[in-house]
């Protein structure tokens, strides 16, 4: 392999060559980031010190919000360090590392998704049972399921981009290591890679879709039997999840569920799965959750009096 890849390093065309552009960029992406961190910190750290935790809605979130600072750290801080730089380089062995964890991270973000609303469905549907169905030990086999899923979605991407020989040109229309503008520069016929990239990328998205439009179906079917007030509490818990959804998922599906090739959108419509999906994640699961927001009252509160009492 060594011998076909003459390329040391790639060349990142970023958003736009416009300076003022770019300073936006650095601006937006450094508040985003420092939002994303803030947002999932605070939720994660509310919900391990309090007695959400032990609920299984809110123990899967707390495993979205880490999932979320991972996935957009393989992508952001680097974007944030070279935008006043001007440097737009990145070398093949961070390139490689940066689409393995893109992928590793972010399908265990689908799969936490899928599992949250199957936790949502039993909750919904099984009310009496609920906490029997979803015990600590289900919902740990759970995560480890879509961390096994995420290692085997993203071990079989990254072999078929591993082997690709790229010997020029290394410039690469995108701001991150993406696998679809990474084989438009490969030296070689990338048409069957393309069609398996496509076909791995739909299956999963395919078989999430339909377990989550199954579940909600589900949902929407069973409350139909219930009163008013007990459908307008249950839709409001799973309206979070399915916003938070939508605005993931969308974007995602246009950019994998597709004939392999690049756009120009291709780069604005990632920002909305790297950036700004996970951007209002927090905000999403906080304002819209009575729950979340008392817990986190009450755990910071207890934290900054007890502060105050020991200085």
């Amino acid at each position: 392999m060594e011998s076909q890849r003459n390329i040391s390093e790639f060349i990142l065309l970023g958003l736009s060559c416009n300076q003022n552009i770019q300073i936006f960029c650095f601006v937006f992406f450094l508040l985003g980031y420092v939002a994303i961190l803030v947002g999932n910190l605070l939720i994660l750290t509310s919900i391990r010190h309090s007695a959400l935790f032990h609920q299984p809605m809110y123990y899967f979130l707390s495993h979205l919000s880490f999932m979320g600072i991972c996935y957009t750290s393989c992508v952001t801080p680097k974007l944030i360090r070279d935008l006043p730089l001007g440097r737009k380089s990145i070398s093949y062995s961070n390139c490689m590392l940066q689409i393995f964890s893109i992928h590793f991270f972010g399908i265990i973000e689908v799969f936490i998704l899928t599992v949250m609303a199957f936790d949502r469905c039993v909750a919904i549907c099984k009310p009496l049972h609920y906490m029997i169905i979803m015990n600590r030990t289900r919902c740990n086999l759970l995560v480890l399921a879509a961390w096994t899923g995420g290692a085997i979605h993203s071990f079989s991407q990254f072999s078929m981009i591993i082997h690709l020989p790229f010997c020029g040109p290394n410039e690469i229309d995108h701001y991150y290591c993406d696998i679809f503008p990474l084989l438009k520069v490969a030296c070689t016929d990338t048409y069957i890679t393309g069609v398996l990239v496509v076909a791995n990328s739909g299956m999963v998205a395919f078989v999430t879709f339909v377990l989550l439009f199954g579940s909600y179906v589900i949902i929407l079917f069973t409350l139909r039997n219930q009163s008013a007030e007990g459908r307008c509490k249950a839709l409001s818990t799973c309206g979070s999840h399915i916003t938070v959804v939508v605005l993931f998922f969308g974007p995602s599906i246009f950019a994998y569920l597709r004939p392999p090739a690049t756009y120009p959108e291709d780069k604005i419509f990632a920002l909305f799965y790297t950036i700004i999906a996970p951007m209002f994640n927090p905000l999403i699961y906080t304002l819209r959750n009575t729950e979340m927001t008392k817990a986190m009252r009450k755990v910071w509160c207890e934290k900054i009096f007890s502060e105050e009492k020991h200085n």
